[in-house]
């Protein structure tokens, strides 16, 4: 019975263990920008509350188990062009990838290509199908407050 509890503790606690995250190398300027964008971002993203990152200064943040995954400073995904479309929401357009926005079970990364620095949000299978929708409602307005639109995606 021991064993069993000892087995059963450590899983319950997941959403308290920190979410190690890569942070993108970027400029000083982007780097300023990125962290003003990052603590402005809610304590509740789609329904889910904010968890601790590893390092602290990562250039992410997250919410919920499994984790909802912001990040700052990424690169244009592959697959986006100038002919791709967006999913926008609240005025901010998003790309996804055609193979993520098909799949309803596959986790989903929405990246808001139109704007300096870039962001995305990683959205696990989990919350599907209204997950990203919400994460992106409630993404951007921080967006606009505080990165630089360069090119609507729509």
């Amino acid at each position: 019975m021991l064993a069993a509890l000892l087995l059963v503790a450590p899983l319950a606690g997941c959403a308290d263990e920190p979410v190690t995250l890569d942070s993108p190398e970027v400029s000083a300027a982007d780097l300023q920008t990125c962290n003003t964008f990052l603590d402005d971002l809610p304590n509740r993203l789609a329904g889910h509350d904010r968890r601790k990152v590893n390092p602290a200064a990562a250039l992410g943040r997250a919410w919920g188990d499994p984790a909802i995954i912001v990040r700052c400073g990424v690169g244009v995904p592959d697959g986006f062009d100038q002919f791709s479309s967006c999913e926008v929401a609240n005025g901010v357009g998003w790309f996804v990838p055609d193979e993520q926005f098909d799949d309803q079970e596959a986790d989903a990364t929405l990246t808001a290509v139109g704007y300096r620095p870039i962001v995305s949000v990683t959205v696990p299978g989990k919350y599907r199908p209204s997950g990203p929708a919400a994460a992106i409602a409630d993404l951007a307005q921080p967006v606009k407050d505080h990165l630089e639109l360069v090119q609507d995606c729509k």
